[in-house]
């Protein structure tokens, strides 16, 4: 499993991470999602060859919030 720490902008409130936590938890090969909703990151643990990084991503901003690069 692949650890990745991505930084979130407009996360701000209990709506915002569960919406991230329950649609990136979707994914396949994504094991778990946890939401730091004071220092805006999102740590996902994934298997990269079925969730990477570019589908997580989009995934996020799908539910309006931007991923920092």
């Amino acid at each position: 499993m692949e650890q990745t720490t991505l930084t979130v902008k407009g996360m701000s409130c209990g709506h915002c991470v569960k919406s991230v936590e329950d649609n990136v938890g979707k994914l396949a090969g994504v094991e778990s999602v946890s939401v730091n909703l004071d220092a805006g990151t999102v740590q996902v643990s994934h298997d990269s060859t079925q969730a990477d990084r570019s589908k997580i991503e989009e995934t996020i901003e799908e539910q309006g919030y931007d991923v920092v690069q």
